[in-house]
């Protein structure tokens, strides 16, 4: 796809992965809408010089009112990118867990597809544009401490696959962005040697995201042994060596 003059509208990109793609977006000369739910980092960005909406995904009066402003600013809007969302650890031997589950759902699938569904018209009426979805490593390799995480990014990516074929012939092609472990702070840089560094791992998006046609699936290097894990024969084993992180959960010590 062509980055450098674009229309895009980022939801859930006032920081980490989000917020760095929507900065490579706009220096390669395109426009970037940032969508969040906090007003505080709303104006921050703003002062740097993003358009910016208010956006709670999980609340359909929210996405359409986010909607309404940003097709009124940027009539000509083109890409969206479904950056939204949540990881939370679950114990799911504690019946306490659900909400958490039900919060994941809502934010990270229903989220995803309430912007879609938001933009879709629009993008179908111009004959052209790009639908972004954001997926994860722990949609195709589970990463037991988090399921409702890896369910509703295997649910995303499911449900992208469909998005794409019923849009086929439409002008409005499909995307899936599918992160690895991203180190979007120090901190989680030093907790976890083998996350990518975060300025890595965008230059090798945008990279992706230049060819053209674009790829069904962006895919970093770092994420190939998560997404072809079963094909390679090596799923079991890693999703052993994964659950070692259980140990992490309050009470598992």
């Amino acid at each position: 796809m062509d980055i450098n003059n674009r229309t895009v509208f980022i939801p859930g990109a006032t920081s980490g992965i989000g917020l760095e793609l929507a900065r490579r977006f706009t220096a390669a000369g395109s426009t970037v809408i940032v969508g969040g739910r906090r007003a505080e980092q709303l104006e921050r960005l703003a002062a740097e010089g993003f358009a910016t909406v208010a956006i709670d995904v999980t609340d359909p009066e929210s996405v359409a009112r986010a909607r309404d402003s940003v097709l009124q600013s940027h009539p000509d809007l083109d890409t969206i990118v479904t950056m939204s969302g949540v990881m939370l650890l679950e114990d799911l031997r504690d019946p306490a867990h659900f909400a958490d589950t039900e919060r994941t759902i809502d934010t990270n699938l229903l989220g995803t597809i309430r912007v879609i569904d938001a933009f879709t018209a629009h993008l179908i009426a111009r004959g052209a544009g790009t639908i972004i979805t954001v997926t994860s490593g722990i949609g195709f390799l589970p990463f037991p401490p988090m399921p409702t995480y890896a369910a509703s990014k295997a649910g995303v990516h499911a449900y992208t696959e469909a998005l794409r074929a019923q849009l086929d012939g439409t002008g409005v092609e499909v995307a899936e962005l599918v992160p690895p472990a991203v180190a979007t702070t120090p901190e989680q840089a030093r907790s976890n040697p083998r996350a990518l560094a975060l300025d890595a791992f965008a230059t090798e998006v945008m990279e992706l995201l230049r060819t053209d046609p674009t790829p069904h699936e962006i895919l970093v290097e770092g994420v190939q042994m998560h997404r072809w894990a079963e094909r390679d024969g090596t799923y079991a084993e890693l999703v052993a060596q994964r659950s070692q992180a259980l140990a992490m959960l309050p009470g598992r010590q």
